[in-house]
């Protein structure tokens, strides 16, 4: 039986594929661009990597370019070159590497020179082995609750570098910062949810969140749809999956339109400005 879409979703044809997608544009605020070595990543090329973009009907996807967050020989000149390349679709994070303290001096130095690119900073914690309250990390965190910039942070239920004791620090003290919880304190959901209740500024990101039937319908729940980020990795997942996850979420039309399409827009509106082209 065919699972019939919602009336107030408007229904487009995708070119390569002839199957019906959703007809508002989709803001993906977790994405990764470029090789990974060591994995296959299918969708790491860049033309197919744009063209699985169109097809999902993804209007911009914020990336942190695979050779930021682990070659620090080259920095965040792979963001750069990735975004002025395809501006059309993408925006990136600055990637943060608390191990490397004169590149990330030199990083938030430069960072006005890059607002077309950069909408805030990722900071992969469990990876790079310092807590997200770390002193490295301080001024960072300050010029992200100074401009009221984006921070997508890995978060993992239990970890002692970015599990929910940590989270609660920094939001705490940085307030204006908009803080994404990616993959939302992964399997520490009822944490997840006490944290976006309790800071304005924090957000849930639905990375890896989605292989676990009814977390989403928690989320919007308890925390309200609101508070939702839709992400997914990309490309390690499927943009299709978690489209078609959200689509099939026992919520409302209006919360499926917030998680994929409104909520992540404000966001980046609230960085980018108004006037910057959607």
């Amino acid at each position: 039986m065919k699972r019939k879409i919602p009336s107030s979703v408007k229904k487009t044809k995708s070119p390569a594929s002839g199957k019906f997608i959703p007809g508002y544009p989709i803001y993906d605020l977790h994405g990764h661009w470029g090789a990974f070595y060591g994995a296959h990543l299918p969708c790491s090329d860049k033309k197919k990597g744009i063209a699985h973009l169109e097809r999902a009907n993804v209007a911009k996807l914020v990336i942190c370019h695979h050779h930021a967050l682990h070659s620090p020989d080259t920095g965040n000149s792979s963001n750069v070159r990735a975004v002025r390349a395809n501006p059309e679709r993408l925006l990136a994070y600055c990637a943060i590497n608390p191990n490397y303290p004169e590149d990330v001096a030199r990083d938030l130095e430069s960072f006005d020179e890059y607002r077309d690119i950069y909408v805030g900073f990722k900071m992969l914690s469990d990876y790079h082995r310092h807590p997200l309250s770390s002193p490295r990390y301080r001024p960072v965190w300050e010029m992200a609750d100074s401009k009221k910039l984006i921070v997508l942070a890995h978060t993992w239920g239990g970890s002692q570098y970015d599990g929910y004791e940590e989270i609660c620090k920094v939001a705490s003290s940085y307030p204006n910062a908009k803080i994404l919880l990616g993959h939302s304190i992964h399997g520490d959901w009822g944490n997840a949810v006490k944290v976006a209740n309790k800071f304005p500024n924090v957000f849930l990101e639905l990375t890896a969140v989605l292989d676990d039937r009814g977390i989403l319908e928690r989320f919007v729940k308890e925390a309200g749809s609101s508070k939702v980020i839709f992400g997914t990795d990309f490309p390690w997942f499927s943009l299709f999956y978690h489209i078609g996850a959200v689509m099939d979420a026992d919520i409302s039309d209006m919360d499926k339109r917030r998680v994929l399409c409104d909520n992540g827009k404000s966001l980046i509106e609230g960085v980018m400005g108004r006037g910057y082209r959607l």
